[in-house]
């Protein structure tokens, strides 16, 4: 059992197994999750001989924090994390207005190696456990508790294809939302993906009702294909047609994210074949400017020219916004996570 995704319910059967009254996972939860302590030794209302069993059962935390690096304005802070393999990945805290929210990863790499995104440029190594997921969020919350502040939003939009790590993803977003531990709102919580048609169809059974996300990127088959390997997995209409399942299921409004790239989706003939492809549908199309990444030679569109794809959209009453990139002169916007070597020029901050 890792104690990071545990339920308080599966920690009172291991004390009772130990000889110890079941209350005491109570005790245990509220050290973790409400005081954000991950230190055995500290949690002083426990007997000593129990903090001796508790070291000795488990390894916690899981992920071990190496470095932060932190955006020209504050509102972005980028974490590196070591697993216990040695694997490294990133999370991405952005501060806007009251909410604090944690872009997470899912994966060791990409196995989705879209021609846009750092994720996949060096491949795909593993799927990061339940409890690796969870433990991003519960170090951010450690270290945002010196401002009296707390993670309120998480978007699966880091490192790796979510519904490719179907079951570690989904038994994760449980454990956050479990009322015993942090307790979030699905409402909070964003999914983003690159349409996996079977696993959206199966998502939306799960009774999650979290907000669901698909890079789309292209207005047609033929367009996707040159820049999402996927697509040559998930004809277009299919996915389109499973989102649409999922937003009649859960009542959860669906977004289509779509990177700008200069000479390959971003003229205004592309706009008018994407409101074609839309139209009709409940549904935001959020424009992003794309991000440079080292290695990838891709031009990003002038500003006259994001504003007249956005105007297009508009004229056909397309709901449309346009993400103001944050975090991109510390490789943490949207595409440029990536597999970092542990010392590559980020600074360490300590708790």
């Amino acid at each position: 059992m890792e104690l990071s995704s545990a339920s308080k319910e599966d920690l009172k059967v291991w004390l009772k197994e130990k000889g110890y009254k079941p209350f005491i996972a109570d005790q245990i939860f509220d050290w973790i999750y409400v005081k954000k302590e991950f230190d055995f030794s500290k949690m002083s209302n426990l007997k000593n001989d129990l903090r001796e069993e508790l070291e000795k059962a488990f390894q916690f935390p899981l992920i071990k924090f190496v470095k932060t690096e932190e955006c020209k304005t504050g509102e972005v802070t980028k974490f590196l994390w070591k697993l216990g393999d040695g694997k490294l990945v990133e999370s991405v805290l952005i501060r806007s207005g009251d909410r604090r929210t944690v872009c997470v990863s899912s994966q060791v790499g990409c196995n989705a190696r879209c021609a846009f995104c750092a994720s996949g440029k060096e491949g795909f190594f593993r799927n990061l456990s339940k409890s690796e997921i969870v433990e991003q969020i519960l170090q951010i919350n450690l270290y945002l508790k010196k401002f009296d502040e707390r993670v309120s939003h998480i978007v699966f939009m880091g490192m790796g294809e979510p519904l490719e790590n179907y079951d570690n993803v989904v038994g994760a977003i449980r454990h956050l939302i479990d009322p015993e531990t942090l307790d979030l709102s699905p409402r909070k919580i964003t999914i983003s993906t690159v349409g996996i048609v079977d696993r959206i169809e199966q998502l939306k059974d799960e009774g999650l009702k979290v907000n669901l996300v698909l890079s789309l990127h292209a207005p047609n088959q033929h367009v996707r294909k040159k820049i999402i390997p996927y697509a040559r997995k998930y004809d277009i209409e299919d996915i389109l047609n499973a989102m649409e399942n999922y937003t009649k299921r859960t009542k959860r409004d669906i977004t289509y994210e779509y990177i700008l790239i200069e000479g390959v989706n971003a003229e205004v003939k592309h706009a008018d074949e994407l409101a074609r492809l839309l139209k009709g549908k409940q549904c935001t199309v959020n424009l992003i400017p794309y991000n440079p990444v080292d290695g990838f030679r891709m031009p990003r569109p002038s500003k006259e020219k994001i504003e007249a794809f956005r105007d297009r959209l508009q004229e056909k009453k397309i709901p449309v916004t346009w993400r103001y990139t944050k975090g991109k002169d510390i490789a943490a916007a949207c595409g440029q996570l990536a597999l970092k070597k542990e010392g590559e020029g980020l600074p360490i901050y300590s708790n």
